[in-house]
């Protein structure tokens, strides 16, 4: 952020991310910045290794791996940042020498990566693990199993390669999820490896009120998918969780007993992204930062984290590259029907298909506010999603505090620079 005075008016430069690059606003309203905490981060090596050497509630990595006969790491994809590739350097005199070790990329409902997803994953690494990299796939319902049922019936698929291996490594990283509570833990067996179905039954709980940012008990999606990893008692699970600083540094790390890991990644994660508000404003700003730029479907996260700190009747403006367009469109094509929003959210309540809770979402923020957004989608996109469309952020900007002056109100804007992984906490 820098400051400038143009004839007598000062104008606050604030640096707006837009894909892997930053675009300069200017602001002369009232205004305030929402961000993750400056927490800081470490230094990476060390915070491995202390998680490594003392994990809660389990033996040491080196004692399971030589325990295990067969060995099957879960990692993230590319649409999170977890810093993948750092944890299995720190771990590859292990995995190297291990007599048979899978990997399985756990994509959920998302296409598989890339090549150049894939290098972001595994660094280094990619080249020598190459051979027993698997991508799964929830629609080829051949990989999956049945292991049975959650309390509130979510019918339990899962890749075949987790059963039959029975011993995994978990790497996954924890942050505010929009209807889950939280990223993370759990999040690796469902959705991570789910098959479609299972992941459609679980999601059709976001429609709850209760399925919001930080909130696990009471949230039906988090306790469906607590509830679910009661059918893998029986695997051997060494769990890693990582907690990273706004830049994608690493600030915390937790290893060991799965749930445990995961509740106090929970802990950490609260120290960096939960940011106080001192007020909602009439326009927010919400961005979703590169890698969770990836589409539209990803970058919707940005709007719940935003609409948080959002006037009724104000103006959101996301902002996200969408750098692989739409993503999952079945909410896309609910959306642009030319339905009511009342009749939307009749279609979904009578027949929920997985994509529709995104659907619902977009939904219930435009009967709260006015949506825009700065994208690299093409203009009928976005109107299909019910988004207006914008190129120029700085004219978008700018726009908004005319239209908000226009309704007789004095303008006043907060700005989320990494609106997918901060949530508003309003005084």
């Amino acid at each position: 952020m820098n400051i400038k005075i143009n004839q007598g008016e000062i104008i606050i430069i604030i640096k707006v991310p837009y894909g892997q690059e930053y675009i300069d606003l200017d602001v002369t309203i009232p205004h305030e910045i929402i961000a993750p905490a400056s927490a800081k981060a470490g230094n990476e090596s060390e915070i491995i290794a202390q998680a490594l050497e003392f994990p809660i509630g389990m033996e040491s990595f080196a004692t399971f791996s030589r325990k295990s006969d067969k060995l099957l790491v879960l990692v993230n994809d590319a649409t999170r940042p977890t810093p993948t590739s750092k944890v299995l350097k720190e771990l590859y005199p292990f995995l190297r020498d291990h007599p048979d070790v899978k990997f399985l990329i756990a994509t959920g409902a998302h296409r598989g990566p890339t090549e150049d997803e894939l290098r972001y994953i595994f660094g280094d690494l990619l080249d020598e693990f190459r051979g027993r990299i698997h991508v799964h796939d929830a629609l080829k319902d051949e990989d999956m199993v049945f292991l049975g049922r959650s309390s509130n019936g979510t019918e339990m698929y899962l890749n075949r390669l987790v059963t039959e291996t029975k011993n995994v490594l978990v790497i996954g990283s924890v942050e505010p999820h929009y209807f889950a509570g939280y990223t993370g833990g759990r999040k690796s067996f469902l959705p991570g490896v789910a098959a479609y179905r299972t992941i459609e039954m679980n999601h059709m709980h976001a429609l709850s009120e209760k399925a919001a940012p930080l909130a696990l008990k009471g949230n039906p999606v988090a306790e469906d998918m607590e509830d679910a990893m009661k059918v893998l008692k029986d695997l051997h699970i060494f769990s890693i969780q990582t907690v990273l600083t706004a830049d994608h540094g690493l600030y915390a790390m937790v290893a060991g007993d799965l749930k445990l890991s995961f509740e106090l990644a929970v802990e950490k994660a609260n120290e960096v992204f939960c940011t106080p508000c001192r007020r909602r404003g009439n326009i927010v700003l919400t961005v979703a930062p590169y890698p969770m730029d990836i589409d539209l479907y990803q970058s919707q996260k940005a709007l719940e984290n935003g609409k948080l700190a959002l006037e009724k009747d104000g103006i959101i403006i996301l902002v996200s590259k969408c750098r692989d367009g739409i993503g999952d469109d079945t909410f896309l094509k609910l959306l642009c029907c030319d339905r009511t929003s009342e009749e939307v959210m009749q279609k979904i309540a009578e027949e929920y298909k997985l994509g529709y809770h995104k659907a619902a979402r977009i939904v219930q923020t435009g009967m709260h506010a006015q949506m825009w957004a700065v994208s690299d989608l093409d203009a009928r996109i976005l109107e299909m999603a019910r988004l207006k469309p914008h190129t120029n952020l700085q004219e978008t900007f700018d726009i908004a505090i005319t239209t908000t002056r226009a309704k007789g109100k004095e303008p006043y804007a907060v700005i989320l620079p990494q609106g997918s992984l901060t949530v508003p906490l309003i005084k």
